[in-house]
């Protein structure tokens, strides 16, 4: 993805100091972040703070002496691949909804052709203000868009909505609306996730070591190339990824459930979860007690979701994946064949620095069609692009 560049306005308000750390999240994404900040919002942060993050001059004064032979307001209207307001308080929403100019912030983002993007924060009486809610209305209806406050304490000491949005959920959001690649809009993805769960008896249960990090990547990818993402995720302390319906299970039934109800009007699925191969003959109503030296549990087959998707399959794009301590390849291509996979992604869980739990992967990708792509160490995110690029084929 070429570098891309956001145009944040600070604007006068006590969650000024959070947009410190929406800038210190973007330059880690690699943005270009340029900062404009109201004369108030000053008042709360100094521009020097927002100049060392950023790494750009910081402009506050509409009239202060030009740094180079530009307009300032225009040449950082055309520079802007979005103009993101956090926080933006009533006043700076007002003024845009009534077409007023009469500072640098508002009058830069009457001349941009950017996306605009507004993140609210205010007391919760003056955000539920009818005045206010039409004016976002209005915005709204306009193009603009909002990402909305949270609820709690405000630092007034009220409680209900108009805390400014999570600083690392907007920085997200914004990433994710700056992404390059949109080419699987108006497709329906499923992506499984995490592990599944073997009950033994109400205390117990047999599981794996799965993360969830391979599957939650896959989902953001798709979300941000523009498919309608469902995760199916199976116990993981991963965060719910914004924009994505998530769907929590614990059993393969589950699972099985959630996933074939889905099937049919989805054009692509991605079997990364660690399902659960084996449950016991017999659960245990009651837990088991300390009688003997050795307790002995049978396991019978548990239900092969991968391979009845295959089964069923019509028009669906099927991936699965391959987590394999000997013979990858081998062990993989048949996993491919037997259970008519369109793609099959094959990690060696043997290495220490990949794999579950790692940031990074490090994968071989086998298409049905003979296809054979071996990928370097990379992170996890990297491995879900090139999937989803080779899908494309590109």
């Amino acid at each position: 993805m070429c570098k891309k560049t956001v145009v944040l306005g600070v604007c006068g308000g006590i969650a000024a100091y959070k947009a410190l750390d929406i800038v210190s999240n973007l330059k880690k994404k690699d943005i270009d972040v340029h900062v404009i900040m109201t004369e108030s919002s000053s008042q709360f942060v100094t521009p020097l703070s927002f100049q060392s993050l950023s790494q750009n001059m910081v402009i506050y004064d509409m009239f202060e002496e030009p740094k180079s032979f530009e307009i300032q307001h225009i040449s950082l209207a055309k520079k802007a691949d979005i103009m993101l307001i956090a926080p933006a308080t009533a006043n700076i929403i007002g003024k845009v909804a009534n077409g007023i100019a009469d500072d640098m912030l508002s009058t830069t983002i009457m001349a941009t052709k950017a996306k605009v993007v507004f993140a609210p924060a205010m007391n919760t009486n003056m955000y539920n203000n009818v005045i206010v809610q039409q004016n976002i209305k209005k915005l709204k209806d306009l193009g603009y868009e909002f990402i909305e406050p949270s609820s709690g304490r405000l630092a007034c000491g009220d409680e209900g909505k108009g805390k400014l949005a999570d600083s690392k959920l907007i920085s997200e959001i914004v990433s994710s609306m700056l992404y390059d690649k949109k080419d699987l809009i108006g497709k329906k993805i499923i992506v499984t996730a995490g592990p599944t769960i073997a009950n033994i008896d109400p205390v117990r249960f047999i599981t794996n070591k799965s993360t969830g990090k391979m599957g939650y990547a896959v989902a953001e990818e798709a979300r941000d190339r523009g498919a309608e993402v469902t995760l199916i995720s199976g116990p993981s302390s991963l965060s719910d990824p914004f924009g994505i319906e998530t769907v929590k299970v614990n059993t393969n039934e589950e699972m099985f459930d959630e996933v074939v109800s889905r099937f049919e009007k989805c054009d692509i699925v991605v079997k990364s979860a660690a399902v659960a191969d084996y449950k016991p003959k017999a659960y245990s109503e009651s837990k088991i007690k300390k009688k003997e030296a050795q307790l002995t549990i049978d396991f019978i087959k548990d239900r092969d979701i991968l391979k009845i998707l295959g089964e069923r399959k019509s028009k669906q794009i099927l991936v699965g994946f391959a987590a394999e301590s000997n013979d990858l390849l081998q062990n993989a291509m048949d996993k491919l064949k037997k259970k008519n996979l369109d793609y099959v992604v094959a990690n060696d869980i043997t290495r220490s620095d990949t794999g579950f739990a790692s940031a990074d992967n490090l994968v071989t990708i086998l298409s049905k069609n003979g296809k054979l792509i071996k990928l370097e160490k990379m992170t996890k995110r990297c491995v879900a692009r090139e999937l989803f690029n080779l899908i494309n084929g590109y």
